[in-house]
């Protein structure tokens, strides 16, 4: 009972941080959470972050409170992904309402409108940070480049809910690797 309390509090601890000091959702969070809970902690290994990465974008909700919620549960069930989860949220939280209570008074503030341009272009930078690191370590297949290309030119010239986009592209993953790969398998093996 001593290792699973020490466990969630680890959790709680590690995500309250990661929610506290990053600004700009999931993707500025990434590099940040990955730095904690790869590199740092090592309760997950750099491939599991890419598959949890898959199924948090695939599933509804923000991307950050998703990858918190499947770290948690596979670190300490229910309870872990509960604890990792609040945690995240909790810092937002707060700020937002401390903001939201202000925000009618700051918002025509000039320093209030700079700090927050500044926080802009480090969530941008993030951004960037995660899309270079994760592209990397993805599998560099031309059907890959292929689906990656079609899907971006897509959701930008065309008016098709990018929830469609994404599903799309899980479909004729699901094709491309029972037709495909399972063939060119079957082959090696004969």
């Amino acid at each position: 009972m001593k290792h699973k309390a020490k466990i969630l509090f680890e959790l709680a601890s590690s995500f309250f941080r990661i929610g506290l000091f990053t600004f700009g959702g999931g993707y500025a969070m990434l590099p940040l959470m990955e730095r904690e809970v790869v590199e740092g902690r090592k309760w997950i290994n750099e491939n599991d972050v890419l598959d949890i990465l898959a199924i948090a974008e695939s599933t509804p909700g923000p991307l950050a409170v998703n990858m918190a919620t499947f770290v948690g549960y596979r670190m300490a069930g229910i309870f872990g992904a509960i604890a990792a989860t609040g945690a995240l949220a909790l810092p937002s939280v707060v700020i937002i309402t401390i903001i939201s209570v202000f925000f009618s008074k700051l918002r025509d503030n000039l320093w209030f409108g700079c700090v927050f341009k500044g926080i802009r272009s480090g969530v941008l930078m993030l951004m960037l940070n995660a899309v270079i690191k994760f592209g990397r370590k993805c599998p560099k297949k031309l059907v890959s480049f292929i689906m990656l290309f079609a899907a971006f030119a897509i959701a930008v010239f065309t008016d098709i809910d990018i929830a469609f986009v994404i599903l799309g592209a899980g479909l004729l993953g699901i094709i491309y690797h029972v037709l495909i790969v399972k063939d060119i398998s079957e082959g090696e093996e004969k």
